[in-house]
């Protein structure tokens, strides 16, 4: 279960990315397609068929009428595959940049297929990777938030890609999928690991400012820390932080 990943310079003189599988290694490029291809004169098939979206566009007025066939569903599919295991290996790693740019890179191919692809099949088939794909984008901008110190914005982050990753549910007629995911799990504990982070309990600070609104009959003051402490276990509870107590 343990990924095994290292950076080497090749003999050109540029760092390559290599995998360890059980019967050999993958051996990849940092930039551009893992495989250094370069498809019809492009980074990817994917900024090919961008490129002829754009051109097909530009030609009609429309995007109405663009078609993937499923041959080139495929070779999309088996691209998309290729970027897995780099921002995989990258996120071991560390290169929280480059996985964030791959992650964001094969959301876009599963945006290609849903809105092109001919056959319904092929609308539909890369959709259930959808929400790791998600996980692991968030998972790489929240970590360079976190690394660098950033609490806040990291659990921002991470509150809003479990809202998006919600969101994938209940278009799909699944929203009780949504308490079973293994990414949704992922994500919470990435939540509670920033929230440790935090320099005060927010919600004790609160509470203990209510209870001397009261005290002193500032009622509209009592009342705003009311909200707020709302929202703040609201928010606690959707991240799947368990200190999230029922204060007022």
């Amino acid at each position: 279960g343990t990924v095994n990943v290292r950076k080497i310079l090749g003999t050109d003189g540029r760092e390559k990315l290599q995998m360890r599988l059980d019967l050999g290694v993958i051996q990849m490029e940092l930039t551009g397609r893992p495989d250094g291809a370069r498809p019809h004169g492009c980074d990817s098939l994917l900024d090919y068929h961008e490129l002829q979206l754009r051109e097909h566009t530009a030609r009609t007025g429309t995007r109405h009428g663009y078609e993937l066939s499923p041959e080139q569903c495929e070779l999309l599919r088996d691209e998309a595959g290729m970027y897995y295991r780099r921002y995989l290996s990258l996120f071991v790693l560390g290169d929280y940049n480059a996985v964030a740019r791959d992650t964001r890179r094969n959301l876009k191919v599963l945006d290609l297929c849903s809105h092109f692809a001919r056959r319904d099949t092929d609308k539909l088939t890369m959709e259930q990777y959808r929400p790791y794909i998600m996980m692991m984008h968030v998972r790489a901008l929240a970590s360079i938030q976190f690394t660098a110190g950033r609490y806040d914005r990291a659990l921002r982050l991470v509150k809003r890609g479990l809202a998006d990753i919600r969101a994938f549910f209940e278009r799909f007629g699944q929203a009780e999928a949504f308490a079973r995911s293994g990414e949704v799990r992922i994500l919470k504990r990435f939540a509670r690991e920033i929230r440790e982070k935090l320099p005060v309990d927010e919600l004790k600070d609160l509470s203990r400012k209510l209870k001397k609104a009261i005290r002193d009959e500032a009622y509209e003051e009592a009342a705003r820390l009311r909200d707020a402490i709302a929202r703040l276990e609201a928010d606690r509870a959707s991240t799947g932080d368990e200190r999230a107590p029922g204060v007022v």
